[in-house]
């Protein structure tokens, strides 16, 4: 899964960053390190930028560069996401 699949107030940890080694150094420093918690904040109203928190502050970053990085959501989504596929099979 990439980082622009999250929504607003959900969080995952960052699995793998791809790209050139200048735009991975930068997002390095910027707090985007692989094991890393981040939490989306909320999307701007055309949906480009997304807001981030990560290591405890904000960072806006675009589409694009959120595509390239991949992560992990947390189980907690993922057992969510499961309950309600067994919900909708049984309504069905």
């Amino acid at each position: 899964m990439r980082l622009i699949d999250l929504k607003d107030n959900e969080t995952a940890t960052i699995t793998k960053i791809k790209g050139q080694k200048t735009f991975i150094k930068r997002m390095s420093e910027m707090g985007f390190i692989e094991g890393q918690k981040i939490k989306v904040v909320r999307h701007a109203p055309l949906q480009d930028p997304i807001e981030y928190e990560v290591m405890g502050y904000k960072v806006s970053i675009r589409r694009h560069e959120a595509s390239l990085i991949e992560i992990s959501i947390d189980n907690h989504r993922q057992e969510i996401n499961s309950l309600q596929e067994i919900i909708i099979l049984k309504i069905k």
